[in-house]
This record gives C-alpha cells, sequence and structure tokens, in this order.
C-alpha cells in the first residue's frame, strides 16, 4: 500500500483520509487547525506538525483556494518520484500555475460527491494529467475519470459546479413562484422532482450534504474569470444574498430544509 500524505483535514480532506486508511494505506495528514486531525490519528493515521512530507508517496492537497495550496504545496518538501494530487477547486489555469519541484508528477483530480460518498469509496473522481502513478489510490476514492491534459479535470469540476449552483438557484426561484400562487414547497418540489429540476430536488433535499454557500460563491467567482453569462450572474447574487454564508448550498431553496429527502419528495402526490 502506499504511503499517502492529505493536506488539509476539511470535512472533504479528513473522509478522504478516513477511506484511505480504511482500505489499507499509510496516511499522514495536516491541518492548519491542527486539532482536526486528532480523529484521524485515532483511526491509525500520522499527525504532521507542519506540511513537510518528504517522505510520501502521494501527496494530497485539499485547501480553500489557489494561494493555500501554492503556500501548502511550497511548504510540502516534495521529493523527487512523489505525486501531487491536486484536489482543491481552484479552476485549471491555478492549477497549471502551481509550482512543483523537478521530478514531482502533478495530477489535478477534484471530485464529485458527498462526504459520505467519500467514505464510501463512491466519489466521481475528475482527474486530469499523468494519472498513472495515482491511479490505484484515486480508484479507491472512487470512479476515475479520465479528462485529459493538466488542468482538464479542474476545468470539469468547474462545469459541474455551475450545473449544480445553477440549478439550485433556479429551484429556488420555482419555489419562490409557488409561494407567490398559493402552492407549497412541498408540492413544488414533489412536481419539479419529475421534471428537468429533478436532480436539483434530489441535492436540495439530501440529508447531511455540506457544500458551504461561501464556497460555492467562490466557485462562481472562478467561472466568471472565464465567462459570466446571465444564469451565472444571477445565481452569484443569489448566494452572496443569502444571510448565512457557512450554511450548505441547499438552504438557498425556501422550505427544502423541512421536505423530505428525494425519494419522499418523488413519491408525494401534488
Amino acid at each position: 500500500m502506499a504511503s499517502i500524505a492529505v493536506l488539509g483535514t476539511g470535512r472533504m480532506g479528513a473522509a478522504i483520509a478516513r477511506r484511505l486508511l480504511e482500505v489499507g494505506h499509510r496516511v499522514t495528514v495536516w491541518n492548519r487547525t491542527a486539532e482536526k486531525t486528532a480523529p484521524l490519528v485515532a483511526a491509525g493515521g500520522l499527525a504532521a506538525p507542519t506540511p513537510a512530507v518528504p517522505e510520501a508517496e502521494v501527496v494530497i492537497t485539499m485547501l480553500t483556494d489557489a494561494a493555500a495550496v501554492q503556500e501548502v504545496v511550497e511548504a510540502a518538501d516534495l521529493r523527487p518520484g512523489s505525486v501531487l494530487v491536486e484536489m482543491s477547486t481552484i479552476g485549471p489555469e491555478a492549477v497549471r500555475a502551481l509550482r512543483v519541484p523537478d521530478g514531482v508528477t502533478l495530477v489535478d483530480s477534484p471530485v464529485l460527491g458527498s462526504v459520505a460518498a467519500a467514505e464510501s469509496g463512491q466519489l466521481n473522481v475528475l482527474a486530469g494529467g499523468d494519472v498513472e502513478r495515482a491511479l490505484s489510490v484515486l480508484e479507491s476514492l472512487g470512479t476515475v475519470h479520465r479528462c485529459g491534459a493538466l488542468g482538464s479535470g479542474a476545468a470539469l469540476k468547474l462545469v459541474a459546479n455551475t450545473a449544480l449552483v445553477t440549478g439550485l438557484a433556479a429551484l429556488a426561484d420555482t419555489v419562490a413562484v409557488a409561494r407567490a400562487v398559493g402552492v407549497d414547497a412541498g408540492t413544488a418540489l414533489s412536481v419539479a422532482s419529475r421534471g428537468a429540476l429533478g436532480g436539483a430536488v434530489v441535492r436540495a433535499t439530501a440529508a447531511g450534504a455540506a457544500f458551504p454557500i461561501a464556497l460555492a460563491a467562490k466557485d462562481l467567482d472562478l467561472v466568471s474569470g472565464f465567462t459570466s453569462p446571465p444564469m451565472v450572474r444571477a445565481a452569484a447574487a443569489v448566494l452572496r444574498e443569502a444571510p448565512d454564508q457557512s450554511a450548505d448550498l441547499a438552504a438557498i431553496v425556501p422550505g427544502a430544509a423541512s421536505v423530505p429527502e428525494a425519494a419522499g419528495v418523488s413519491e408525494a402526490r401534488p
């Protein structure tokens, strides 16, 4: 099994580290807030006092933004022959601009899926670049989609997140219209679940999802660096106006939190 370092153990980073430990890898973890690594140490991981992990064969970064990724990569003391797997959502340009030491292979590999999917090895892994030497590690996290050259995984992640955020914003408007004409949110979501916004209903009513509004807004800012079509601008405005930026993205859909998960919604009768 590989010697892996996971740098950044927020919700997704920690879930990925737990999965890697569960399947038998040797995992070292680091986080700016050191206390967040304690549960992973209890599960068999080794905590690093700094991001320097020269012994690791595969180093995974799961951080907030491009500046944090570059800072941590520079401090990681990556050794020639190792692989850096960049899983944060920072966009293709930032991936290609990352400075890594000679002899280090860089792979961009953001993921689609929840914490639960990470812990059960059911993520969709969007891999760009020369993925071969990290393939067995990535396959233990879920289904690997080879996207092409370096940066292509990061690009596809922006596409996927655009669909997610604009879909939920459209669903929020759907519920607003329903309320204006006297239809309750549950009935509106039941009808919407059978149409073009069915996937958005599944996400809006999912239990345990945790994609903070602030991070979704950051991702749309990345998209706007390439293009800014009307729906993206409208969705960005919805996110900016949300009162609790730490809440899950589904909070922008009025009434969704009080409606059963997708199965119950889709089975309801209008």
